[in-house]
């Protein structure tokens, strides 16, 4: 895993679909999980959302909440 793969799934959004805007960080898990079983895109869009699946469905989302948190804010 990447750190900053990491924050980046905060700061990408999709770029197509019924997503299309939203934040990786903030898809769904049953649309990660679809994704998971018709097969990620190539490339880094692909390495993210499989990252975002293994966080979502090992229940590791809150890895990224000292991320989302504002500087000098975290703790």
């Amino acid at each position: 895993m990447n750190a900053d793969h990491l924050a980046l799934l905060l700061v990408r959004e999709m770029p197509y679909g019924k997503y299309k805007g939203r934040k990786i960080a903030d898809m769904p898990g049953h649309y990660l999980g679809w994704l998971a079983h018709e097969g990620f895109p190539r490339g880094e869009l692909g390495q993210l959302l499989a990252l975002m699946y293994e966080l979502d469905h090992n229940d590791l989302r809150s890895l990224l909440d000292p991320l989302r948190s504002p500087p000098g804010r975290r703790g």
